[in-house]
């Protein structure tokens, strides 16, 4: 596939235009959004997934970076918790046009960022505070509830962090829990994103991003490392079809 590439400096200007574009559309787009926060949550997300959209499109215009979905037909479960390989930047954003009304586990510290935060706020996430060290998980699992009481999903990444392509997974027990605490099913989805959209690289590779979505595991009256065990082990079995070692000339 390598000889296939474009030769690397028009990758680079690929990657700057969607770059300039991108940072852009955030520094126009915070505003309506925190406007927003007169509407219902759900219209709040709508206008935010416009956004979504526009970056979508504007990766295949300037990285010829596509997607493609394997079993679609497990998104419309709603509420459910969504447990998502962590790779990329993409995955981000992009989960939202699967989920459109997931709601997002983040670091409260990301409100005190000026004007993106302040649209942030107006999302109603759920937002933790890392310092609160044992009541976090009390912290969460109430947002939790009350979110998916509202019928929201909810958007977990249980490695915590992107990991490297290629490395051991690390999944965390904390989104389990929630999903047992609250009686909600999980939706396993694995992506290879990371691939095309590496962490911490200002390149994008083109191709296709595939994005599989599980079926749904259940969790009423289940021990959470049960669950975290099935998720996981449906997650990592299906990275191994998507993931192809050295796909691109890193």
């Amino acid at each position: 596939m390598t000889n296939t590439l474009p030769p690397r400096p028009v990758l680079y200007l690929r990657s700057l235009l969607f770059w300039i574009v991108f940072a852009l559309s955030i520094g126009v787009y915070w505003l309506p959004v925190l406007l927003s926060v007169v509407l219902p949550l759900r219209k709040r997300y709508d206008i935010v997934n416009l956004w979504v959209r526009f970056i979508i499109w504007w990766l295949k215009v300037t990285c010829k970076m596509d997607y493609e979905v394997k079993g679609g037909e497990h998104a419309a479960l709603e509420p459910a918790i969504i447990f998502a390989k962590h790779q990329s930047t993409w995955e981000t954003f992009a989960l939202k046009l699967f989920f459109p009304h997931s709601v997002y586990v983040a670091k409260r510290e990301l409100l005190w960022i000026p004007c993106f935060g302040w649209a942030f706020a107006a999302l109603d996430y759920i937002y933790i505070n890392r310092s609160a060290g044992r009541r976090v998980m009390a912290q969460l699992i109430d947002q939790a509830r009350k979110k998916v009481a509202n019928g929201f999903s909810i958007t977990i990444f249980p490695e915590g962090t992107r990991t490297a392509l290629g490395a051991a997974p690390a999944y965390k027990k904390g989104g389990a829990v929630i999903a047992v605490k609250t009686g909600t099913p999980v939706l396993p989805v694995a992506h290879n994103a990371g691939e095309f959209w590496p962490r911490h690289s200002f390149l994008k590779w083109p191709g296709t991003i595939t994005i599989s979505i599980g079926p749904p595991i259940k969790t009423a009256g289940r021990d959470a490392e049960e669950v975290l065990q099935e998720a996981s082990a449906w997650i990592e079995k299906e990275m191994e079809s998507l993931y192809v070692p050295d796909r691109f000339p890193y």
